[in-house]
């Protein structure tokens, strides 16, 4: 094929093209595999790879100035030059004036937008503390930064009713109950070979688009680790630039909310943010992982690099930064992470303790036979096996410490109950 020598805009769009198309298929090929296996590995090896070109991207755009970022904006959209952000526009005024017409005004396609993003956190973090901790900051963060972008100015029944109970708290409740759904629902997969209709194979080929299967989430426990409650502090933190970088960007380069750039850069990082936060659980809770997985560390890069990229185009902007707002920001996110952290710790030992006097009660009062199926259908992280005692006699010497660790011995009247934690 040979290049069009009278377009040079054209030539170079289609090189782009070209060198995307052929690093994804690299990826495909050579890059890890991700956490995820629905509806293929290939896709998220696919995704991973479009993170790695965005961060690319952003490395790129680092060593640029303003300018030259801005014409390549206008590049690939060239009505962006007629856009311009109105800073006179005023903000969260006449606050008392609440009427019904002002709050359907309020709910438009953005507060849809606000609804769904928040069940989809609920859906990656699938803890309701974690959640809400995160939702209260973030209002509080809105405040701190309304004096550098003006849209974070609201009216108080705004940001408490609208945003914090209806939208973040009822995203966070559907969220949660699809987790719960999804827990609750047995898993039995058929190989497409093996079906025999035509309407058989259709579903079971939409059902690939679903989870495999579904593992409840336990971000902390009474017995949680300083480096497991700090992990998951920081988890909180990060999320709050993650949000901070998406408003900057489109009030440093100008650019509508309802831009395609904007809402293809929030779906990727949706995209990017899943497998991430699935390795960062995992790296947190599992003392057998040692490491942080591929797609969360290029996330992370991804994060530092568009707030890297904003404070070095933004230079007007964030010299009228109130450092005395920063410093109590990030004062108050500490102390409102640790609070809502620390609650939930004490919360899921106060239920524990409450689930235990409820099983005890219930199986002093049972047959063994009765009482065998309540300690089956109790809440474990393994397998719960019931053997002789003359066989655990014989066999508690030779248990070594590294394995006595993983291993809880607990006596009952008729046998021993082993449960592999």
């Amino acid at each position: 094929m040979e290049p069009d020598e009278g377009n040079f805009e054209d030539n170079i769009w289609a090189g782009i093209l070209c060198v995307v198309f052929f690093f994804l298929i690299i990826s495909v090929l050579a890059f890890p595999n991700g956490p995820f296996t629905r509806p293929h590995p290939a896709v998220w090896r696919i995704l991973f790879g479009c993170s790695v070109l965005y961060l690319l991207t952003l490395q790129f755009l680092m060593f640029q100035n303003l300018k030259t970022i801005m014409n390549i904006l206008y590049w690939l959209d060239p009505k962006l030059k007629d856009f311009h952000i109105n800073m006179d526009k005023e903000y969260g005024v006449n606050c008392s004036d609440i009427t019904l017409e002002r709050i359907k005004g309020h709910l438009d396609v953005f507060a849809w937008g606000h609804f769904l993003g928040w069940a989809f956190k609920a859906i990656l973090i699938r803890h309701m503390g974690i959640l809400w901790a995160i939702s209260v900051m973030w209002e509080i963060t809105e405040i701190t930064f309304a004096h550098l972008l003006p849209n974070f100015v609201e009216c108080w029944w705004d940001a408490l009713i609208l945003d914090v109970l209806l939208c973040n708290g009822l995203g966070i409740w559907v969220g949660l109950k699809i987790c719960k759904i999804l827990e609750m629902r047995e898993y039995k997969w058929a190989s497409i070979k093996d079906i025999s209709s035509t309407s058989g194979k259709i579903k079971r080929a939409m059902l690939q688009f679903t989870p495999e299967s579904w593992t409840s989430i336990r971000w902390l426990d009474p017995k949680s680790t300083a480096m497991r409650f700090a992990a998951v502090i920081q988890l909180v933190i990060f999320w709050q630039i993650t949000e901070l970088n998406t408003f900057f960007l489109k009030h440093i380069f100008e650019m509508p909310p309802d831009h395609y750039v904007v809402i293809a850069r929030l779906i990727f990082i949706g995209l990017f943010v899943a497998p991430s936060v699935r390795q960062y659980y995992t790296y947190v809770t599992d003392t057998r992982c040692k490491r942080v997985g591929t797609q969360c560390w290029v996330y992370c890069a991804i994060m530092v690099s568009e707030a890297i990229l904003c404070i070095k185009n933004g230079k007007e902007l964030f010299e009228r930064t109130q450092a005395i707002n920063i410093v109590l920001w990030l004062t108050v996110q500490v102390i409102i992470s640790v609070a809502f952290v620390y609650g939930c710790v004490l919360w899921q030992r106060m239920m524990d303790k409450r689930k235990a006097k409820k099983l005890l009660s219930s199986s002093t009062n049972q047959s063994p036979t009765k009482k065998f199926k309540t300690l089956d259908n109790a809440e474990s992280k393994g397998p719960i096996y019931y053997v002789h005692p003359k066989i655990i006699a014989h066999a508690r010497g030779k248990l070594n410490k590294s394995i006595s660790k993983h291993v809880g011995i607990e006596s009952t009247p008729y046998d021993i109950k082993i449960k592999i934690v």
